[in-house]
């Protein structure tokens, strides 16, 4: 065997050499030297360890040569090499293997599994029923195949769990379902007990309808499908509602093709929201719009049904693309419009409740899904009504006449007024042309004062009514609101519902007596009362204002005279013109005041006022009315026209004059 050794290392150093000779043939004759220096004395002879004749007396075996090996095996006993194969034990750690119960004691279970050393499990693992006895095969998990101290760390109750766990593995490959046992409740969800592992079920996979109470489906045992599990962490997540859905999807195909436009179906209300009601129809949810609840005025659905509860509905639509299902409760009822002109027919009275306001009217509930407006103009007879809310309340009963119904539109006319005769009915025999009455001031405009004769009838005192011979700028300067006053009726108007009343009617005109006591050229007196820049006003006689025009002064000196006239100073003038419908008396002055100085800071007082003074004669009385009162004395044509302002009088001249 020495010898062989030899040989072999000899023929090693050879194939180094010569490798080395090709890759550098200068050093040929070094390697040449070097291995005449392997040549070794061998029993006094000179052995080359490079001949090839070393290995004459050697065997050679090729691969080839081993295949006749197996005859060797072939001739072997079966049973004998089993036997022999079965004493191998293919042992590794971290996986199920089984064992021999081969003794125990207080603590411990005494396990042969094959290995060198025996393996050892706590009996804690094993309960009093399930206790195995001396030779027993059981299924256990190596732990580790030594501890600290040599001996085989074996678990039965991992070997339980990771045999469960590839059965839930297999289970979630095939698309199968486990069966377990809702346990205890967490955040987000539930926990549920699969053989033995915990596995999480949320919340929105209970049920396909919302659970109002986690704790009552507590120790409840239920079928679920796996649907997501995490080899890592070891998680799994579970759903219930996946497996309703299936057999929902199956019952909601087959409901699809067998309802049709029209039928009427049981269901139980799903969810409630603002715009209507989700129900089950048994395997499919169809809508309930907050408009097909009832013909009547719904606000939200909840005041209608509740979740949970069992109804009655009739299928109104069916869209088999978008698989939806309109349903409707109102049209379980016959519509409340059929037969609605003989049921209240026009002129009729009837009571309701108030439902909506507006600003035109009030919309009056008389029973579910009819409602009729009252508008405003339809009120009250006499009184303005200028909102709703100042005759009704919301949700208050009242009464009311049927007063038109439009069944194409579905629009019915009630009235409030038309309770109560109409006072404008017989207004020309009670309140006859010359007539006095007696009244009270309920409302000053600019342009007249309106009184109430009775409840529900105005009368209109134009500003020309209230004086024969006084300019009124303002009824406010003759009567008040809530003074009592007689006044007489100057016309009537039935159609318009107007009355024309005057003031000044209760007194003689003083006109022609004022036109024999001012004749033309005549000299009177009259007392400063205004002093404008179109001229001076005088208080006369008869209660008539005098104007002296201001183009009858020198038009260079025109402001330097009237800033001598001072209010209360009592002059002499010339009467050059009289007119009635003016209610003025224009005069003349001969003899001018004379210059006099005045303190620079009373006359812009004074001019200040007169200015104001000027400004208040040339306001305009263009004032609208509403249709109810009377407008203005010309749109009635029951009045005069108004006289026109001394003062425009006066500046109209001074144009002509220039």
């Amino acid at each position: 065997m020495t010898d062989e050794k030899q040989i072999t290392e000899s023929e090693e150093v050879q194939e180094d050499i010569l490798v080395e000779a090709e890759e550098s043939p200068e050093e040929l004759d070094e390697i040449t030297e070097e291995s005449d220096e392997l040549h070794e004395e061998v029993n006094g002879e000179l052995i080359d360890y490079l001949d090839s004749d070393l290995f004459n007396d050697i065997r050679q075996v090729h691969v080839s040569d081993l295949d006749t090996s197996e005859e060797l095996v072939d001739q072997l006993d079966s049973n004998i090499l089993q036997k022999y194969v079965d004493t191998i034990s293919d042992i590794a750690g971290k996986k199920i293997i089984e064992g021999r119960v081969i003794g125990q004691n207080e603590k411990e279970i005494i396990m042969d599994i094959g290995f060198k050393s025996e393996g050892v499990i706590p009996r804690s693992e094993f309960t009093t029923k399930n206790m195995p006895a001396i030779g027993d095969v059981v299924e256990v998990y190596l732990e580790r195949l030594e501890d600290e101290n040599g001996q085989t760390i074996l678990s039965k109750d991992k070997a339980d769990w990771f045999r469960t766990w590839n059965n839930i593995l297999d289970t979630f490959s095939s698309g199968g379902t486990v069966s377990g046992t809702i346990s205890r409740r967490i955040k987000g969800g539930m926990i549920v007990e699969v053989d033995g592992i915990q596995a999480f079920l949320p919340g929105s996979q209970i049920d396909v309808h919302p659970i109002p109470d986690f704790d009552e489906l507590l120790g409840k045992e239920m079928e679920f499908r796996i649907v997501k599990v995490n080899q890592l962490r070891k998680n799994i997540v579970i759903s219930r509602k996946a497996l309703l859905e299936d057999s929902l999807m199956e019952k909601r195909e087959s409901l699809l093709k067998e309802i049709e436009v029209g039928s009427i179906l049981d269901g139980r209300v799903k969810n409630v929201t603002d715009f209507g009601v989700f129900v089950d129809l048994g395997g499919f949810d169809g809508l309930l719009h907050i408009t097909d609840l009832s013909w009547g005025r719904v606000k939200h659905p909840n005041e209608m049904v509740e979740v949970g509860e069992e109804i009655t509905v009739k299928v109104i639509d069916i869209d088999l693309e978008r698989q939806r299902i309109s349903l409707g409760l109102k049209q379980l009822s016959p519509h409340p419009w059929e037969g609605i002109i003989e049921k209240y027919p026009v002129g009729s009275n009837i009571k309701g409740k108030v439902v909506s306001i507006t600003n035109y009217g009030a919309f009056v509930e008389i029973e579910k899904g009819i409602e009729g407006l009252v508008h405003v103009s339809e009120m009250s007879w006499g009184r303005n009504i200028h909102h709703p809310t100042e005759v009704v309340q919301l949700n208050g009963e009242v009464e009311a006449q049927v007063l038109t119904i439009n069944t194409d539109e579905r629009k019915i006319a009630l009235g409030f007024k038309q309770l109560e005769p109409d006072p404008w009915e017989d207004i020309v025999e009670k309140y006859p042309i010359g007539s006095r009455q007696k009244g009270i001031v309920r409302n000053l405009a600019q342009f007249g004062a309106f009184v109430e004769l009775v409840e529900g009838v105005d009368g209109l005192i134009h500003v020309s009514d209230l004086s024969w011979t006084k300019v009124i700028r303002h009824p406010k300067e003759v009567v008040e609101t809530g003074q009592e006053l007689e006044v007489e009726v100057l016309e009537v108007s039935h159609e318009n519902r107007r009355i024309a009343l005057g003031l000044k009617q209760l007194k003689p005109d003083p006109w022609p007596d004022i036109l024999d006591h001012f004749e033309i050229e005549k000299k009177v007196k009259g007392k400063i009362i205004r002093v404008l820049d179109k001229g001076v006003i005088l208080q006369m006689e008869f209660n008539v204002e005098g104007i002296i025009p201001a183009r009858t002064f020198p038009q260079n000196e025109r402001k330097n005279v009237l800033s001598r006239f001072k209010e209360g100073t009592e002059l002499e003038c010339k009467v050059t013109e009289v007119s009635p419908e003016d209610k003025k008396v224009i005069l003349s002055l001969e003899n001018i005041p004379p210059e006099v100085e005045v303190d620079q800071s009373e006359e812009i007082v004074k001019d200040e006022a007169n200015k104001d003074s000027s400004d208040e004669s040339q306001q305009t009385e263009n004032v609208t009315v509403d249709n109810s009162s009377i407008d203005e004395k010309e749109d009635a044509d029951i009045t005069k026209d108004k006289p026109k302002d001394s003062e425009n009088e006066i500046e109209g001249d001074e144009d002509t004059e220039k």
